[in-house]
């Protein structure tokens, strides 16, 4: 399965992959003439999460198969070791750790139609995989004849070594069962009777040894019992099983839509009056209806919350040698239309760690200039242990601000630097909002002022 973005944008916009209708008609086909295999398995770069996809659905088209391997995600950088999970209809999503740098890779075996496999260390020696009995976890009644356990008339391990094997200890449940035996190849059995582990759940180990003194242990809980199951992690269902990309969606649409509301709810309300010390919330409703009603401060910030929306964040060379434009619902270049997919995720970051907390802090600096503040006075007469943090903050965020733009020169170059609204120019309409704030002519703030000096008074 090929969802590859055709054409492929640079980073970070190729992170999700697309199918059209087209190729899921082909897959389709694909599946119904492996309908008298006796197993199936799909290979694709992407996991299901990261593929955008029309209805049915990648996952529905693939659920027949037994398995789907991917890569992509791989270890989430280490913080998922093992990233597996099991679709709703019972297709295992196996992602494997990378290869260039962590050289992982698989050994995958069917044994009697039932599917096993181990993720093992380049040059880790011994290597092994237990195909009977198979692990419980990775079983699926829906797709695999469970039943051939309970009937099976030996363990079946297959062990890898370039050095000669000299044992291959199997234990059950902490008791050791026996030595299993070399019969050809990689193949080693031991014969056992699985009607004495038909109740309940049971552990089996088996550790391998060479004749240079390596040695390598693996285990799983295996159950002979068919109505018995094991269930995946949260996290890695979640991160394996969840359309990111309409999560993605629906948080940024939740997102733009807060702060618009948040400025016409304020730009229309009536201001309450300030009665007797303001607490914190009376100061941030104060602070809301100065900006909201100051037109400077309310159109600037609702234009750059629609414009985040609806507006192209850049035009450049979105691919090599070929220029496009970026808006947060898709990617235009080269006469195609590319949907949006990590563009939402960009547009939350830019949301919640730039637009908000802009609006934010110029609420607070209108707040201190009704408090008859100016930008130089308001350092002596209130607590520096307060003020700092917020300027810092704004600071450390403005900066990333600048690197984005850095980033975005290096990476689509410098005609994306220029024409960049979201990036260069709102580094400069940031700067001329915060200059305004403090300039702001305390006429236009006169009657917050009044207010402010008649409730501080009280």
């Amino acid at each position: 399965m090929d969802a590859t973005l055709s054409p492929g944008p640079k980073r970070p916009y190729n992170f999700f992959g697309i199918l059209n209708k087209n190729q899921m008609e082909e897959l389709s086909s694909l599946v119904i003439e492996s309908h008298q295999s006796n197993q199936t398995i799909w290979f694709g770069h992407y996991p299901t999460s990261t593929i955008i996809s029309p209805s049915p659905g990648v996952r529905m088209v693939m659920s027949s198969a037994t398995a789907y391997l991917c890569g992509h995600l791989h270890t989430l950088g280490g913080l998922m070791p093992v990233l597996h999970s099991r679709h709703p209809q019972g297709t295992l999503e196996l992602e494997l750790g990378d290869w260039m740098v962590n050289r992982k890779y698989r050994i995958l075996a069917f044994d009697h139609d039932l599917l096993s496999f181990a993720d093992l260390n380049f040059e880790e020696w011994p290597a092994f995989l237990i195909t009977n009995p198979k692990s419980l976890l990775y079983s699926s009644s829906s797709h695999e004849p469970l039943v051939k356990i309970l009937h099976s008339t030996h363990i079946r391990i297959l062990v890898f070594s370039p050095s000669f094997i000299t044992s291959v200890r199997v234990n059950i449940d902490g008791v050791h069962l026996g030595d299993a035996h070399h019969v050809s190849g990689p193949l080693y059995v031991l014969k056992w009777n699985p009607q004495n582990y038909s109740e309940g759940l049971h552990y089996i180990d088996v550790m391998v040894q060479d004749v240079t003194g390596k040695s390598s242990t693996r285990g799983h809980t295996f159950a002979v019992n068919e109505n018995l199951s094991l269930s995946f992690g949260f996290l890695s269902s979640f991160i394996l099983l969840t359309d990111h990309y309409i999560l993605a969606r629906a948080l940024f649409g939740l997102t733009v839509l807060f702060q618009i509301t948040l400025l016409l709810v304020f730009r229309y309300l009536r201001k309450p009056v300030l009665k007797g010390p303001p607490g914190l919330v009376m100061l941030t409703s104060f602070s809301l209806h100065v900006l909201s009603k100051t037109n400077t401060f309310y159109y600037s910030v609702l234009i750059l919350s629609l414009y985040t929306a609806i507006g192209p964040w850049f035009i450049g060379e979105v691919i090599d040698g070929q220029v496009g434009v970026c808006f947060c619902f898709g990617i235009i270049v080269d006469g195609y239309f590319l949907q949006g997919n990590l563009t939402f995720v960009v547009g939350i970051l830019q949301m919640v760690f730039f637009n908000l907390p802009l609006m934010a802090y110029l609420c607070w600096c209108l707040l201190l200039r009704c408090q008859g503040h100016c930008f130089c006075s308001h350092i002596r007469h209130i607590k520096l242990i307060m003020a700092l943090p917020i300027h810092l903050t704004m600071l450390l965020l403005l900066a990333w601000q600048v690197y984005s733009c850095y980033f975005l020169q290096r990476t689509y170059g410098t005609l994306a630097f220029f024409l960049s609204p979201m990036k260069t120019w709102l580094v400069v309409l940031t700067l001329v909002l915060i200059h305004k704030s403090w300039t702001l002519s305390s006429s236009e703030l006169r009657t917050y002022i009044v207010e402010m000096k008649n409730c501080q008074s009280a």
